[in-house]
């Protein structure tokens, strides 16, 4: 299938939903081991209960913010890979901080869809919401479908 017909498929309102994902003392040593990321912040509870950082107390450590970014990439990747697509951009702001025993839930919705001479471009709204349903994390994403792989 052309990527014009994968684009034309998509619609706005589509959604996409990521997989949850609980937040645990291993997953946050993981991402620090793979991100070189060792503040204490998200491993040191001593430090976070006797300390604020920028002003605000946490009470806990919480994970790497930049983790939000991979579990919307992987839950973008995952669905536009078979369709033809590519994840080309993503812009998020960070709400909430994600703590111990969280679950949190990625979410895109195709909220946009804008056909260009050079290529077919769908915008997503992306959220990151926890097991209460509170948005975490809010963005968007870009994504190109494309015959080729982009370079």
């Amino acid at each position: 299938m052309s990527a014009q017909e994968n684009f034309d498929k998509v619609q706005p309102g589509d959604i996409v939903e990521g997989r949850p994902f609980t937040v645990t003392t291993d997953t946050i040593q993981d991402f620090g081991d793979a991100s070189l990321d060792y503040n204490p912040l998200h491993f040191d509870p001593d430090w976070m209960e006797k300390n604020d950082f920028g002003g605000t107390h946490f009470g806990g450590v919480i994970m790497h913010g930049m983790q939000n970014f991979a579990l919307i990439t992987r839950t973008l990747t995952d669905w536009l890979v078979p369709r033809g697509g590519y994840h080309r951009r993503l812009e998020t702001r960070w709400i909430k901080p994600v703590k111990l025993g969280d679950t949190i839930t990625p979410e895109a919705t195709v909220s946009r869809k804008n056909p260009t001479d050079s290529g077919h471009w769908v915008q997503f709204d992306v959220v990151v919401k926890n097991q209460d349903g509170e948005p975490v994390a809010t963005g968007q994403a870009l994504a190109e479908f494309r015959d080729t792989i982009p370079g």
